[in-house]
Order: structure tokens, then sequence, then C-alpha cells
């Protein structure tokens, strides 16, 4: 994972005591090797689980601990010197325990003294027992913490946990449910978007549709006409929307389910073929506030179909094909008012001249020109770039940066022109 935006930032990590506290050594390596600066805070019941050497190590500072706390060798008291260090402040993972403690505002430890010594934007990821995350008295507390705009939650994932393989029966696991922290991936995505937004949620109760991924133009169920495109700037504009407060929605074809697997709060519907697309996106489209259609859909298709394999001594030697309906310029048709609709246009060659023509002509309110013929763009990168451009004439040129990066920049452009 790429994590330009954390190159000499301050990250400060509170590690409470739960086993998922092993995923967070993941994390703590990750940022130190994309130039963070990384500090680790360990509750004593954390330290059941692992250990500050582990963590010293990894980040190569110091690993805090409450004995430090306690200790009058700091120039100023500790929790208000880390306190004042954070750029952002990650608590991972969130027990019960120190959630109670945070939505009430009690300080008992180095770990929750510090946050309330701090103004950083924190981010939380809970990991506990099943039953216990889904009590009335967790869910409150969760719920409360979260109308405070300097707490940002990843709600747990649903899947295995530690407690439900039973000692007697090895491979007998109880019913998964949620409570399973977040993988490393997701949390690590959303340091990066709050160190682009610096915490800012602008999109509380917006509705976003967004395309991503390739379509397939099958000319038998083997063969079909498609195109490279991984939905990897699909999936960077659905995690910068989820981090901002959107709902989101996503109609994607062909993706990794590595990549959709780090999508837990967002509706997901597969489609295939082009006119698949069509339907879902015409039919999401009314409820939607903004949409951006970044799927690389296809143009033309096979005009005839054959529902069994073709022998290739019976594929035609040329290819009829026939016209795909334009799903952008439909929406554009039926765009209301009060909604925003996004295009991308991926060139090569020369690309403002045709994305302000596709911006005019389908009426768009904002287009990305992207190129693909270059180095660090285009499909399968992990980054892009390329032309913002609004209907209202505005431009904005974006250089080389992480698709996540793209997509933070997007909002932000749409927002300035809406």
């Amino acid at each position: 994972m790429i994590l330009p935006s954390t190159l000499n930032k301050h990250i400060l990590i509170g590690i409470s005591g739960g086993i998922a506290a092993y995923k967070v050594c993941e994390i703590v390596s990750t940022l130190a090797k994309a130039g963070a600066d990384v500090r680790a805070i360990l509750t004593d019941s954390a330290q059941e689980f692992i250990t500050p050497l582990t963590f010293a190590t990894l980040s190569r500072h110091r690993a805090y601990t409450d004995q430090e706390f306690w200790q009058p060798t700091h120039g100023r008291p500790l929790h208000i010197q880390l306190g004042e260090w954070a750029d952002i402040f990650l608590i991972a993972p969130l027990t019960a325990n120190t959630l109670a403690k945070l939505a009430t505002g009690l300080s008992d430890n180095l770990l929750t003294n510090t946050v309330l010594a701090s103004s950083c934007p924190v981010l939380l990821a809970p990991a506990m027992n099943r039953e216990m995350w889904k009590q009335v008295s967790v869910q409150r507390n969760w719920q409360l913490l979260l109308t405070d705009s300097r707490f940002h939650g990843i709600t747990p994932t649903t899947g295995i946990l530690a407690c439900d393989l039973p000692a007697t029966n090895p491979g007998n696991f109880s019913t998964p449910g949620a409570g399973r922290m977040a993988e490393p991936k997701q949390i690590l995505a959303h340091i990066n978007s709050l160190l682009n937004t610096k915490g800012k949620r602008d999109l509380i109760g917006k509705k976003i549709l967004i395309s991503a991924g390739g379509t397939r133009e099958h000319l038998d169920p083997v063969r079909f006409i498609g195109n490279p495109s991984t939905g990897k700037m699909g999936l960077a504009l659905v995690q910068a929307a989820i981090h901002r407060g959107a709902s989101v929605t996503l109609v994607h074809g062909l993706m990794s389910t590595e990549l959709l697997g780090n999508l837990p709060e967002v509706e997901l519907v597969s489609v295939t073929s082009s006119e698949e697309m069509y339907q879902e996106m015409i039919a999401r489209f009314p409820q939607a506030d903004i949409t951006v259609m970044a799927a690389a859909v296809g143009d033309v298709k096979p005009a005839i179909y054959s529902q069994d394999k073709l022998p290739k001594a019976l594929l035609p030697k040329e290819l009829p094909l026939e016209p795909i309906i334009d799903i952008v310029g439909e929406l554009g048709k039926m765009k209301q008012p009060h909604q925003k609709l996004v295009g991308f246009a991926a060139q090569t060659g020369e690309i403002l001249t045709p994305a302000q023509d596709k911006l005019q002509r389908k009426n768009l309110d904002a287009i990305v020109a992207n190129p693909i013929d270059l180095a660090n763009a285009g499909f399968s990168s992990e980054n892009n770039q390329g032309i913002l451009l609004s209907r209202q004439g505005q431009k904005l040129e974006v250089g080389v940066c992480s698709k996540l990066q793209l997509a933070h920049q997007l909002f932000d452009f749409i927002a300035r022109n809406s």
C-alpha cells in the first residue's frame, strides 16, 4: 500500500488489551517504512498480549506505558507532550473498557489522558467478542463518541474471532459475528484519508453512487471484449467518500475479492456487462446526491452472441459490432438541479479537448481527464494524475499522486464548484 500522505507525519497509536493487538504490528511497521514518525502507548492490559519492546523495535522509538506516565523525567507532562505532538491518534484495538472511558471522559491511564490532551483527529478501531459488541451500553458509548467530530470510527467486521475456536473441539468454530477488528489495510487507508482531509466529514448525510471496474461484452460464454480496468480508482473514491461521512453504493464490474473485502460499509452491486451496469445505475441514480462514473464501460459489443462456446473453426473472421448505450450520457439527461454528476475521460495523447467536449455534451458537473499512456497513471497503477474540469470553467491540474489522494482532491473540487 502506498502511503505518501504519511511522510514526516506524527502518528500516535494507542493499544488497549485485546488479542487484535498483534495486527497493530503491521500498521506500525508499514507507517514507519512510509516515512511516518510513529509513537505507541500501551495500556497495562495490552502488555498482557504484546510487549512495548515489539513496538519500540518496529517504530524505532520508545513505546510508552503507564510506568513512564508517572515518572518525573519528562520536560513536560508526558500526556501533554504526546497529545500536542500527534497529527493523528489511532486507538487499535479499542476495547469495550477503553471505549467506555473515552465516551465518559474518564482518564485514569496514559492512553486516556493523552486523548483528552490532544486536539488531532482520533481514529477508533474496536475489537471484542460479538456479544460484547452488541450490548446496549457498548453501542450507546460508540454512538455517543462518534457524535464528537474529532472521533472517526471503523466499524468491526464480521468473521471468526479468537474466542470462536473451542479448545476441546478444534476446527468447530462458532457462528461468525461482528467484533473483528478491521484489517490493517483498511485502517491504513483511513489514516491516509484523515491526513488528506484533516479529519473533516463534509459528506455526512450525502448519498454517493460510484461505478468502478471494467465491463465485459461476451461473444460466447468464454470470449469477450473487455478492458484492463482493475477498479482501483473507484475503490479509492469509495474509501474517500466513506471516510468523509457519506453513504456509498458501488456498482462494479470484475474486481478482485481482496479489493472488495476492504469495503465493509458499502452497498456492493456486482455486474458483468454494460447493459447490467446501465440498469443498476439508472435504478439507483435518482436517490444519489453525487454520482461518479469511474467505471471503464465498453463502447461496443459483439452483434451476435452464442449460448455455447464457439469452436475455433466457427469463429467469425470479421466480428460485427454494435454500439453500447451511453450510461453517463443517459444519467446526464436524468440529472436534477440538486444532483452532481462526475465523469472520467481516460485518454492517450492529448487529454484536455476530449474531456471538455464530454463535459458539455453529457451534461456533467465535473470530469477527470486522466492519461493512461504515462508511467504511474491509469489502469492497474496505484497512482494516477490528470486534470479536473468543472462546468463553470474551473481547472485543476493534479500531478502524480495516489489514487486516494486524487479521490480526495476530486471531492474537494466538487465542493468548491457546487
